[in-house]
């Protein structure tokens, strides 16, 4: 037998009762139409903390409210993120949500981690996330992303009682959205904006340096080798020697692709679009991989095809 429910609770907590929202024009809409509604690991694990804070039907109005355009701004700032969300009423609702920002000793301890690895310091310093950056916040016990309900207060001035509520829900998608095309975004909500980080990370990289060119460097002794003279090898000089044989070479693709040019930028010069720039780089790039991998496996394909005959 189906226990009924009591008046006081329909009194206290109502039915969710469906309304259509006021249509929105020039509203921010997702990108995501349908299915799977951000790219990177970064903005997945974001969406990933607000499931747990909430039920399913509002997170799904809320991925809905975002895909309709309902969100009228987004502001942006370090630990604080302000927006208006359009819903049945007339007057838009005001919504906040804050995350803790991490203090001065924390962001310490996370530059100096990140320092001590040279290619995460390359990537971040090219502008690229490194994909195990989690485990260094998580080892010196810093977090990155929400990982409890203290680390992120919202508020919404809608009548909802629950908080998140689905106009809250709509404005973190979004933000989801947002860190896909800047993970220095989620950074900046912790306290610490693109460029504070990449100027930190060069600090202590050349703090590194520093130490590095201190050190008394005393060379091993070199024993003097008998050579013969120029005039007695013309013939043979550009030859290799049996020594190249010990030369061990390794070949692979780079863990930071087009790292000097993504370090230098954009050459400024008129009529270069940064699009177009990019482009036509990769496909220079493609070109000479592929060329100096014909000339590097030349020999031993003429050697292969030797022996096949």
């Amino acid at each position: 037998m189906a226990r009924r429910r009591s008046s006081y609770y329909d009194s206290y907590w109502p039915r969710y009762t469906p309304t259509r929202p006021i249509e929105v024009e020039g509203g921010i809409k997702a990108k995501s139409k349908r299915g799977r509604f951000i790219e990177n690991w970064w903005a997945d694990r974001w969406i990933k903390a607000l499931k747990v804070l909430m039920d399913s039907g509002r997170l799904s109005r809320g991925r809905s409210y975002a895909r309709r355009g309902q969100v009228m701004e987004i502001d942006v700032e370090p630990g604080h993120i302000s927006a208006r969300v359009q819903g049945s009423r007339r007057t838009p609702y005001k919504v906040s949500i804050a995350l803790q920002p991490l203090s001065d000793h924390q962001w310490d301890a996370v530059f100096d981690a990140l320092a001590e690895q040279a290619i995460f310091a390359a990537q971040l310093l090219n502008g690229e996330m490194p994909p195990d950056i989690e485990q260094v916040f998580d080892a010196v016990k810093v977090p990155l992303f929400p990982a409890s309900r203290g680390d992120l207060e919202t508020d919404c001035s809608c009548p909802d009682w629950a908080n998140p509520c689905k106009h809250i829900a709509a404005v973190y998608y979004l933000l989801g959205e947002r860190f896909d095309e800047d993970p220095f975004l989620l950074f900046e909500l912790r306290g610490r904006s693109k460029d504070e980080v990449v100027a930190a990370l060069r600090e202590r990289r050349v703090q590194g340096m520093e130490a590095v060119d201190e050190a008394i460097y005393v060379p091993d002794a070199v024993e003097a080798v008998e050579t013969v003279g120029l005039e007695e090898c013309l013939d043979h000089y550009w030859a290799l020697g049996i020594e190249v044989e010990k030369v061990a070479l390794r070949i692979g693709e780079p863990k930071v692709e087009m790292a000097l040019l993504k370090r230098l930028g954009v050459p400024d010069l008129e009529g270069i679009e940064a699009r177009s720039f990019w482009g036509q780089m990769e496909r220079v790039y493609d070109g000479v991989t592929d060329r100096a991998l014909k000339v590097a496996f030349a020999d031993a394909d003429r050697a292969s095809d030797g022996k096949a005959s």
